[in-house]
C-alpha cells in the first residue's frame, strides 16, 4: 500500500509537470480504473482457481516491472505522459488481480473467531499507509521522480518476498468448472444471498451519495479560507479517524448486534457529511471528517467480515472481485456525483443532499434487507445469526 501511495504521488506530480493539465490528472485515474473494471470478474475466477499467494506474487512482479519502467524513463529523460498512462494501465491491470486475491486470502490465515480482529488490524495498516505513503513519496520526490519509482519497485519486490513466507492456517477451497459461467458465479451468489447483497449494495450507495471528499479543494480555498496545508489536513483527518477506529476494533472487536451497528455507523457517516457540508469552521470540519472516517471504518469491518465469512472459500475470490468492483465504481461515481450536484445546486447543498441521501438509503435498506439488520455476531454463520435473532424476539 505504501508503494501504491508513493507511486500515485510521483505520477501525479510528474504528469502535471509534463503537461500542466488537470484533465491529464483525471486520465491517470481513468487509466487505472478501466483495467480494474474490465478484468475484475476474471481476476476473481483466477483467485479461486489458483494459489492466491502465487497470484499476489505475480501481481507484485508486474507492478514492480511497471514502476521500473517509470523509473528508467524518468532517469534517462525519455518519459512522456502517454508512456506513463500505458504503464499505469498495467499497474491497474495487476491491481485488478491483486485485490480479490488479497481479500480472499485473509480468511485462510486466521481462525474464524479472530477474523474480524485480523480484518481491523489489516485495515489499520492500510490507513497508516494512506497517511505515511504520500508524505514519504513527497519527501523522496525531492531527489526526482525516478527515486520515487525506484523505491516503489523495492517495496513491491519486498512484498512479493514476504508473501512467499506466508503459511496458510486453512487449505484453499478448489472448484473444477472452467468457463464463462464460473466467471459470473460470484454475481449469482451475491444475488441469492440477501445478507451479502445488502452489505455490498449499502456501501455502494452510501459512498456514491456521500462523496464529500471530492470537493475538499473547494472547501479548503473558498469556504474555510485555508491554503494547501489546510487541504492536506482535511484529507488526512478522514484517514486518521479511520485508523483510530481500526486500532480500537482490532483490540475490542464487535461482540453483538453487528448488523445494527453497521447501519448506525452508515447513518453517522451521513450525519457527519451533513455537518461538514454546513460547517464554516476549520476545526469543526476536521472533527466531522474524522468522525466520517471512523464511522466508515466500522462499516468496512462489518461489511467485509460478513462478505468474507458468509462466502464459501471456493467462491470467495469471485465474490471479493464483485465487492471490489462495486467499491471502485462507487468511489469513482461518487466523485462524479459530487461534482455534478455541486454544479447544479452549489457546493454546500451538494454535500448536504449527499448526507441526507445516505440517511435515506439507511432507512430504505433496513426495510429491504431485514436479515442484514438481524445479523448478530460476525464470527458465526448466517444461519446461526438468524436463529439467534429469532430467539431474541426479532
Amino acid at each position: 500500500m505504501v508503494a501504491h501511495q508513493m507511486l500515485a504521488v510521483g505520477v501525479g506530480w510528474q504528469v502535471y509537470a509534463l503537461t500542466g493539465s488537470a484533465l491529464d490528472l483525471g486520465l491517470v485515474g481513468l487509466a487505472q480504473f478501466i483495467p480494474s473494471f474490465l478484468l475484475m470478474l476474471v481476476a476473481g475466477h483466477v483467485a479461486d482457481r489458483f494459489d492466491r499467494r502465487r497470484v499476489l506474487q505475480a501481481c507484485m512482479v508486474v507492478e514492480a516491472l511497471a514502476a521500473g519502467g517509470l523509473a528508467l524513463g524518468s532517469y534517462q529523460g525519455w518519459i512522456t505522459e502517454h508512456l506513463i498512462f500505458a504503464l499505469i494501465f498495467i499497474v491497474g491491470a495487476a491491481r485488478a488481480f491483486q485485490m480479490p486475491a488479497m481479500a480472499a486470502l485473509l480468511p485462510l490465515l486466521v481462525p474464524r473467531r479472530l477474523f474480524p480482529r485480523a480484518l481491523a488490524t489489516n485495515s489499520a495498516a492500510g490507513q497508516a499507509a494512506i497517511i505515511v505513503g504520500p508524505a514519504l513519496g513527497g519527501f523522496v520526490y525531492v531527489a526526482g521522480p525516478a527515486a520515487v519509482y525506484a523505491t516503489s519497485v523495492a517495496l513491491f519486490l519486498l512484498t512479493g518476498m514476504t508473501i512467499y513466507l506466508v503459511r496458510l492456517a486453512h487449505a484453499q477451497g478448489r472448484f473444477e468448472e472452467v468457463g464463462l459461467d464460473s466467471v459470473f458465479a460470484g454475481i449469482r451468489y451475491i444475488r441469492r444471498h440477501p445478507t451479502v447483497l445488502g452489505a455490498i449494495s449499502l456501501d455502494l450507495f452510501a459512498v456514491l451519495l456521500g462523496g464529500a471528499t471530492a470537493l475538499l479543494p473547494v472547501y479548503a480555498r473558498d469556504i474555510l479560507a485555508t491554503g494547501p496545508w489546510g487541504l492536506g489536513l482535511l484529507r488526512s483527518s478522514t484517514a486518521v479517524g479511520a485508523l483510530a477506529m481500526a486500532i480500537y476494533l482490532a483490540r475490542r472487536p464487535l461482540k453483538r448486534h453487528a448488523g445494527r451497528l453497521m447501519f448506525g455507523a452508515v447513518a453517522l457517516f451521513g450525519i457527519a457529511t451533513i455537518i461538514f457540508g454546513v460547517s464554516s469552521s476549520f476545526t469543526l470540519s476536521l472533527i466531522a471528517l474524522s468522525i466520517l472516517g471512523a464511522s466508515d471504518m466500522v462499516s468496512v469491518v462489518v461489511r467485509s467480515s460478513l462478505v468474507q465469512l458468509q462466502t464459501p472459500d471456493a467462491m470467495r475470490g469471485r465474490v471479493s472481485a464483485v465487492n471490489a468492483l462495486f467499491i471502485g465504481t462507487s468511489n469513482q461515481l461518487g466523485e462524479f456525483e459530487s461534482g455534478v450536484t455541486a454544479a447544479w445546486f452549489g457546493v454546500v447543498p451538494s454535500v448536504v443532499i449527499g448526507g441526507l441521501g445516505t440517511l435515506l438509503i439507511v432507512g430504505l435498506w433496513m426495510r429491504l434487507f431485514p436479515s442484514l439488520v438481524r445479523v448478530d455476531r460476525l464470527d458465526t454463520p448466517a444461519s446461526k445469526n438468524q436463529l439467534a435473532a429469532k430467539g431474541n424476539g426479532d
